[in-house]
C-alpha cells in the first residue's frame, strides 16, 4: 500500500507498453511508455508508470505506436459523393459541369454524406476535421454525434456557383449576405460547444469579391474567428483574379485585411516567391493537400515555402481521409521538387505538419497537436505489430513511410474512446455507409450521370 507521504496517482485510463511519437522535439519517442489520462486531460506521459497508482481501465499495448490525435483542418466531407469520379477529371468538383453539386443536396442526403466523410476521418486517426461546404448546418450536427473536434464553416461566396461551372463569373451581394449570415449563424449556433470551433470559409479569391472579402475580414476581426480558404489553387483562379484585380490572390488577401495569423490558405499550388514572404510575414498559414494536388498532375511548392517560413500544416480535402497517407505523400512530392533526400525533408516534419502545424494554424497550439503533459487527451494508437510496420527500429519512419490509415486501433479525444478495435463507439458503421450509399444513388440518379457505367 502506498504510503501516506507517496498517495498514489489515480488515472481515468493508464496505457502501458506502446512506443509514444509525441510530436514533441524535446522528446519525440517514449519506448515502453505509460500514459495517464484524468479527467480528459495527459495527466502521466513517461518510460514508467508512478510508483503508486490506481486506474479505472488499464490498456497495456506492446507493439503499438500512440501518437496525437491527427489534425485534418481542410475537408469537404460531403464531397464523398464525387468519390472515384472528381479524381480524374483534373479540376475542382465545383468548377467542374456535368457532376452533382453540393447545392442539389437536400438535408437528408448532406447529412448521410457529411457522417460518411467525417466516419471516414476519425477511424483513419483524424481527431479534428475542419470542414466547410453547403449544408453546412446538418452536416455540423451529423458530424457531432461521431464525438471528434470539428471547426465546421459554410462556404462563403458571393459568386453564383450556377453559372462558374459554365465558366461565368457572376457576382451577386445578395449571396454574399445569404452565405456570410448563414456563417455567423453556424458560429451562434455551436457558442460554448467544448468540441466545436466554427470557422468562416471564404471559398476562393476568384469567387469573392474584394468587398465581399473585406466584410469578412472584419467579421473574422470582430469574433475572432480563422478563416480558410482555396489559395492559389487552380491557374484558372490565377487568371481570373488577374483579370479582375491586376494583382495575385495573396497580394487581394493582403489589401482586404484577410492576409494575417487567422488565414489558413488550402492548396497554394500558385504562388509567386513575393506571395510567399507575404504569407510568412503576416503569419498566414499554408494547407498542404498533396494527395489532391498530385492527382491532377500539380505540386504546391512545399519546399520554397518552408524555406521562406510558412507553417505548412496537411489535410485532405475531398479525395480520402487518409492523414497517414498523405504524410508519405508530402514527403514525396517535396523530395521530387528538391530532387533528392535532405534534412529538410525527413519523417519529422511532415508529422509535425499532420500534428501540431494544424492544431497550430486553428489556434489550438496549446491545447492538442503533441503529446504533453497537460494537452487534451487526443490520442490514436495505431497497430504496429502488423508486418508492414516491423521492425520498429525507426517507429515514426515506419510510421510514415509503410504505415496506413486502416491500421488505427484507437481513437481517444478528451480521453473519450471514439473508435474501439477499429470500429466507431458513437455510432454503427454499416448504418452510416448504407445511408450515404442510399443518398449518393439517388444524387447521380437524379442528375442522370452514370460515370462508373459509361466507364465500364
Amino acid at each position: 500500500m502506498p504510503s501516506a507521504a507517496a498517495p498514489a496517482a489515480a488515472f481515468d485510463l493508464l496505457i502501458l507498453e506502446a512506443i509514444a511519437l509525441t510530436a514533441d522535439p524535446a522528446r519525440p519517442e517514449i519506448r515502453n511508455c505509460a500514459l495517464g489520462i484524468r479527467d480528459g486531460r495527459i495527466a502521466w506521459l513517461d518510460d514508467h508508470p508512478p510508483a503508486h497508482f490506481a486506474a479505472t481501465r488499464t490498456l497495456r499495448l506492446p507493439g503499438h505506436f500512440i501518437t496525437p490525435g491527427l489534425v485534418n483542418p481542410h475537408t469537404h466531407s460531403m464531397l464523398s459523393m464525387v468519390r472515384g469520379v472528381a479524381a480524374d477529371l483534373g479540376f475542382a468538383p465545383s468548377y467542374t459541369p456535368g457532376i452533382p453539386k453540393g447545392t442539389q443536396l437536400n438535408p437528408q442526403q448532406a447529412r448521410a454524406l457529411a457522417r460518411l466523410g467525417a466516419l471516414e476521418a476519425l477511424l483513419f486517426g483524424s481527431t479534428l476535421v475542419g470542414d466547410n461546404f453547403v449544408h453546412a448546418d446538418v452536416a455540423t450536427e451529423a458530424m457531432v454525434e461521431l464525438g471528434l473536434r470539428l471547426c465546421p464553416s459554410w462556404r462563403i461566396h458571393d459568386v453564383d456557383f450556377a453559372r462558374v461551372a459554365q465558366g461565368e463569373w457572376h457576382y451577386d451581394p445578395a449571396i454574399g449576405r445569404r452565405t456570410l449570415d448563414a456563417g455567423l449563424a453556424l458560429r451562434e449556433r455551436w457558442a460554448g460547444h467544448p468540441r466545436v470551433k466554427v470557422n468562416l470559409a471564404a471559398h476562393a479569391v476568384d469567387t469573392c469579391s474584394d468587398d465581399f472579402l473585406r466584410e469578412i475580414a472584419d467579421a473574422s476581426a470582430r469574433y475572432g474567428m480563422t478563416v480558410s480558404t482555396h489559395l492559389g489553387q487552380s491557374r484558372v483562379e490565377v487568371q481570373r483574379v488577374k483579370e479582375r484585380t491586376g494583382r495575385t490572390s495573396t497580394e487581394v488577401l493582403e489589401e482586404t485585411g484577410l492576409l494575417n495569423q487567422r488565414l489558413m490558405g488550402g492548396h497554394c499550388i500558385y504562388l509567386t516567391p513575393e506571395d510567399m514572404q507575404r504569407m510568412a510575414a503576416a503569419g498566414a498559414h499554408a494547407v498542404h493537400i498533396p494527395k489532391c494536388n498530385a492527382a491532377s498532375g500539380r505540386l504546391a511548392p512545399t519546399p520554397a515555402l518552408a524555406r521562406a517560413g510558412v507553417n505548412i500544416c496537411l489535410a485532405t480535402d475531398t479525395q480520402h481521409a487518409d492523414m497517414v497517407e498523405l504524410m508519405r505523400w508530402a514527403l514525396a512530392t517535396a523530395r521530387v521538387q528538391e530532387g533528392g533526400v535532405n534534412d529538410e525533408w525527413q519523417p519529422r516534419h511532415v508529422f509535425h505538419m499532420a500534428t501540431q502545424a494544424g492544431a497550430n494554424a486553428l489556434g489550438m497550439g496549446d491545447e492538442i497537436g503533441s503529446l504533453a503533459l497537460g494537452k487534451a487527451a487526443d490520442l490514436v494508437v495505431f497497430d504496429a505489430n502488423r508486418p508492414h510496420l516491423r521492425p520498429h527500429v525507426n517507429p515514426l519512419g515506419n510510421l510514415v513511410h509503410t504505415g496506413q490509415g486502416r491500421d488505427v486501433r484507437y481513437v481517444f479525444v478528451e480521453g473519450e474512446m471514439l473508435v474501439a478495435d477499429g470500429l466507431p463507439t458513437r455510432v454503427d458503421m454499416d448504418t452510416v455507409c448504407a445511408e450515404a450509399e442510399t443518398a449518393c444513388q439517388e444524387l447521380w440518379g437524379a442528375e442522370g450521370v452514370q460515370y462508373w457505367r459509361a466507364a465500364a
